[in-house]
C-alpha cells in the first residue's frame, strides 16, 4: 500500500470518528431524563401527603394539653341545686320554668349559648327564671377519641354537686372542641373545675371515675324517646335533638327573637 493510500484510508478513518463523535445522544438518555423527573415528582407528592397528615393530626389534636380558660369564678349570685341528673338555678318562686337540653360537644347548643346564654342567667339573676339544665351525652360517639360528650356532662354534675355549676357550664361553651376532633380528657376538666373554684376533694374522684355515666345513658335512652321532646328537622323528620328548649311542657321557638321576654312576662313562646 502506498504511502498516499495509506494517507487517504487514515483520513476515511479520521472522519468516521468525527461523525460517530457528532451523533446526537441515544434516545436512552432522554428516558433517564424522564425518570428522574417522575421519581422527583413522586417525592413531592408523598411530601405533601405527609405534612397534610402531620397538619390533620396536629389540628384534630389541638385540645392536647390547653388549659380551658375558666370565664368565671365562683358559685353564682342564685342557688343551684342538683335535681337527679337535672342542674335547678335560680328561685323556686320564678315566673316561669325553662328545660334547656343540651351537649357539651353540640355545635347548635354552642351557638344557642353564645346567642341566649347571658340573657337567660340575667332573666335567672332578676329571679324571673328558673332554669333546668339537663346535660345530654348524645355526641359521645362524635369526638376522637370518643367519649367527650359523656365525660363532660359528667364533670358538669360533679361541679354542681359542688355548687358552682354555671361557671364550668359556661366555660366548656365558650372554650367547645371541635365536633368529630380531640374534646378534653378528664385531667383538662378537673382543673377546669378547680379554676372555676370548686375545692370539694370529692370532685376530682367524681371526674375520674365517671360517677354518673350510667344514669346519664339511661337518661339519654329516656329523652330520645320522649314524643313529647320531639321536634320537626329541616328534612321533614321528626325526632330528638339538641338543644332543646321547653316552656309549659312545650317546644319554645327559639327563632323568634322575642321567645325570653315573652317567656318570663307569660305570653305564648311556641
Amino acid at each position: 500500500m502506498g504511502g498516499a493510500e495509506r494517507a487517504a484510508r487514515k483520513r476515511r478513518q479520521e472522519q468516521q470518528q468525527r461523525q460517530q463523535a457528532a451523533k446526537p445522544v441515544p434516545a436512552a438518555r432522554g428516558v433517564d431524563k424522564r425518570t428522574i423527573g417522575v421519581v422527583a415528582a413522586v417525592v413531592l407528592v408523598v411530601a405533601a401527603v405527609a405534612g397534610g397528615i402531620f397538619w390533620y393530626q396536629a389540628d384534630k389534636n389541638k385540645t392536647e394539653g390547653q388549659t380551658i380558660t375558666a370565664v368565671a369564678q365562683g358559685a353564682p349570685a342564685w342557688p343551684e341545686r342538683r335535681d337527679g341528673l337535672v342542674v335547678v338555678s335560680g328561685r323556686p318562686e320564678a315566673k316561669a320554668t325553662l328545660d334547656v337540653y343540651a351537649d357539651f360537644l353540640c355545635p347548635a347548643c354552642g351557638e344557642f349559648q353564645k346567642r341566649f346564654g347571658k340573657q337567660i342567667e340575667e332573666q335567672v339573676a332578676a329571679g324571673n327564671l328558673l332554669l333546668r339544665t339537663h346535660m345530654v351525652p348524645m355526641l359521645s360517639a362524635q369526638s376522637d377519641p370518643e367519649g367527650y360528650s359523656l365525660d363532660s356532662a359528667n364533670a358538669g354534675l360533679c361541679a354542681a354537686d359542688a355548687g358552682i355549676f354555671t361557671p364550668f357550664h359556661d366555660s366548656l361553651f365558650a372554650a367547645q372542641p371541635e365536633e368529630g376532633k380531640r374534646g378534653y380528657d378528664k385531667g383538662q376538666l378537673t382543673a377546669l373545675g378547680q379554676a372555676v373554684g370548686v375545692s370539694s376533694p370529692a370532685f376530682p374522684a367524681c371526674v375520674e371515675s365517671g360517677t354518673y355515666n350510667q344514669q346519664l345513658d339511661a337518661e339519654l335512652k329516656r329523652v330520645t324517646e320522649d314524643p313529647s321532646l320531639h321536634q320537626e328537622f329541616p328534612n321533614g323528620s321528626k325526632g330528638f335533638g339538641t338543644p332543646t328548649v321547653i316552656a309549659g311542657g312545650k317546644p319554645v321557638d327559639t327563632a323568634d327573637p322575642e321567645w325570653l321576654s315573652k317567656l318570663v312576662s307569660g305570653a305564648p313562646t311556641a
